[in-house]
């Protein structure tokens, strides 16, 4: 075995992803559920960490949704995300945790930065207001892992920042769900009921980047392996991004629906653009290898195997 890691959210799509990884089984991997760590209670936390003694934390837990979750529980998002945050961050620090890999999210950058988005733009400017809960919490995890480096070079905390994910293990309710499984889940109703419309949220124009979960878990056991070279923040992105019609358009294809869209402007869209910068992923090393359609088919593939079963 490399060594031991503690991996948080390992219940999560991220980190079930992680666990499923080929190279997952070169590391002694701990990946406690909710009933054996909770997250929330400092103590508890402190006492696993120091338990486990871990070479690696990678944190990936957290409360998580698309526009719909983040606009009807915007406390839970924010409290909940900046409790776990802080907390397994301060537990691996007090317990001399060398190496600490934090996951932010593409939502901690302002809603008006130039696109790509880099990664010196945090903290330039206001958050988008649709998750700014979420944002905020995410933002104060990286700025408490970049602190505890300033103060103690010896413990290498750093964060990574994902664009938007989707793939196996995703979420597809549409209560929680963000929005590639969301569509998943509407045209494939829209399909077995022979619904001849789909609404879209907007005018379907904005843009957005998704990756496959399964290579944003490929970049993680990267980082493993490549931790002394990995920036201390980085984004991990495709370096190009789609409209939400276009989305729509090859989740169609892939489910075999053939309706008509129908654009609801009455609805809220979020950011216009959101593209990440993978200017330090690239010097880094690292690049995705799933084609949009090829990750749609897979988590469809999932979702028809495993989540409808």
């Amino acid at each position: 075995m490399k060594g031991r890691v503690l991996l948080t959210g390992a219940q999560g799509m991220v980190g079930r992803n992680i666990r499923e990884h080929a190279l997952a089984g070169t590391w002694d991997i701990h990946a406690p559920g909710r009933a054996e760590l909770d997250l929330t209670d400092f103590s508890a936390t402190l006492s696993y960490v120091h338990r486990v003694q871990p070479d690696f934390v990678i944190h990936a837990a957290g409360r998580v949704g698309g526009i719909q979750a983040n606009l009807a529980a915007p406390v839970e998002f924010l409290v909940t995300n900046l409790d776990v945050g802080r907390n397994i961050i301060l537990a691996a620090c007090q317990a001399g945790v060398p190496h600490l890999l934090n996951l932010g999210s593409s939502c901690m950058y302002p809603r008006n930065a130039p696109n790509p988005l880099g990664e010196t733009s945090i903290l330039s400017g206001e958050l988008e207001p649709t998750n700014e809960g979420y944002a905020i919490a995410k933002i104060v995890a990286e700025r408490l892992c970049r602190y505890i480096r300033c103060e103690q070079p010896e413990l290498q905390y750093k964060t990574m920042i994902p664009c938007n994910l989707y793939g196996r293990h995703d979420k597809f309710s549409p209560e929680h769900s963000h929005m590639i499984p969301a569509v998943i889940h509407k045209l494939h109703q829209a399909f077995q009921m022979q619904s001849p419309e789909v609404d879209i949220w907007g005018d379907g124009l904005a843009r957005r980047e998704f990756m496959y979960a399964g290579d944003f878990a490929d970049a993680v056991m990267h980082a493993l392996d490549h931790f002394e070279t990995m920036p201390d923040l980085i984004n991990i992105g495709l370096g190009q991004d789609y409209t939400i019609n276009e989305y729509y358009e090859t989740v169609a294809a892939v489910v075999g629906w053939h309706g008509h869209f129908r654009h609801d402007l009455s609805k809220p869209v979020g950011m216009k653009r959101k593209l990440v910068s993978i200017e330090r992923q690239t010097a880094w090393g690292w690049r995705a290898s799933t084609g949009l359609s090829e990750g749609i088919r897979k988590t469809y593939d999932y979702y028809m195997t495993e989540y409808l079963k």
